[in-house]
């Protein structure tokens, strides 16, 4: 079988790969755009965004040289090597066949798409083209969550029992209003806020303590505020024979987040969201260590992409193969 494509067809004649983002809005102000900027051997030459105005204040607030209405305009650009889909996860799979169509490698945001079956569409045609795919569940890359994997690694707390996972938050002004929302769209997110927040923990579990072989799940909307769910918990277990619980609720009076990683000889804690310090607690060894998150939060999924694309001796850890997993556990806990 023909091995992934060449990443050398992707660097240009002056050593770089030069990228192009479909929907320029709020997560691309800080948490993803200037990382594509920072890395070296990256330039972002291009955005697109359907309101004219909008996308030419991006570009020039950015220094981003061109910038366009039409995705289609941005993704047959011959000077645009690369595409970052940016955009809601309903219009992920119209924008990523057509990148694929256009022979080049891409990174779309997370969640791959609100369904198994349109991330399986995503990941086939980019796997028949031999062409790169990352998601951005740049957790799987971040410092922090990166310790927790080597004490895991290490065995600091033995052979891993039991994880379980508690998120919850207050309905914030925009949920209280009744006023459009597409994260709580059912057409666009089913599970509401646990498609958008839940599908970044479950990512970082699979990654931690490998894939899930089998989840069930409840979901109900039980504040009646917006169309899609707002309460959901899960039980699944990993394929180590790890057993793992979820509680998800955005319907309460206080925001906590805690994940805790029960093993033989002891106990790792830590947020998947907040900056907090992360926990180990075992019979020989208590540690509490705090690492903090670059101000632009993709910027080491965005290194790690240059690594792989540049032919270093790296894969990268969110590929569209483990986004495609993600999202079939999403699905089962969902009951679609």
């Amino acid at each position: 079988m023909k091995k992934q494509i060449d990443m050398t067809d992707s660097v240009n004649k002056l050593g770089l790969i030069r990228w192009g983002i479909i929907g320029c809005g709020k997560v691309t102000e800080v948490k993803s755009g200037p990382a594509y900027q920072q890395t070296a051997g990256f330039q972002l030459i291009a955005v697109m965004r359907r309101d004219a105005a909008k996308a030419k204040d991006y570009a020039i607030r950015h220094g981003v040289k061109k910038y366009y209405t039409q995705a289609e305009d941005l993704i047959n650009d011959a000077e645009v090597d690369a595409i970052y889909i940016a955009t809601p996860p309903d219009t992920h799979k119209y924008y990523a066949l057509k990148v694929a169509e256009a022979g080049k490698p891409c990174c779309i945001e997370k969640p791959l798409t609100p369904c198994y079956e349109d991330s399986l569409a995503i990941y086939e045609s980019f796997k028949e083209k031999h062409l790169p795919l990352f998601v951005a569940y740049y957790r799987r890359s971040l410092p922090r969550f990166k310790q927790v994997k080597t004490w895991l690694e290490n065995k600091e707390i033995g052979e891993i029992r039991h994880v379980s996972w508690h998120l919850s938050k207050a309905p914030n002004e925009l949920d209280l209003s009744g006023k459009y929302n597409w994260r709580t769209d059912a057409k666009i997110a089913p599970g509401g806020y646990f498609d958008d927040l839940a599908s970044h923990g479950l990512d970082l579990l699979i990654y931690l303590l490998g894939n899930i072989k089998n989840a069930f799940g409840i979901s109900l909307n039980q504040q009646q505020l917006y169309p899609a769910k707002d309460a959901i918990t899960a039980c699944w277990v990993h394929e180590s024979g790890a057993t793992g619980i979820g509680v998800w609720n955005f319907g309460c009076d206080r925001r906590e987040d805690h994940v805790e990683i029960l093993g033989s000889k002891g106990k790792i804690e830590f947020s998947v969201f907040q900056e907090e310090p992360l926990r180990l607690s075992a019979k020989d060894k208590q540690e509490k260590v705090y690492i903090e998150n670059p101000t632009n939060i993709q910027l080491f999924h965005v290194q790690n992409m240059k690594k792989q694309l540049f032919g270093e001796d790296f894969v990268h850890p969110s590929s569209g193969y483990t986004a495609l997993h993600t999202s079939w556990v999403m699905d089962k806990i969902l009951g679609k």
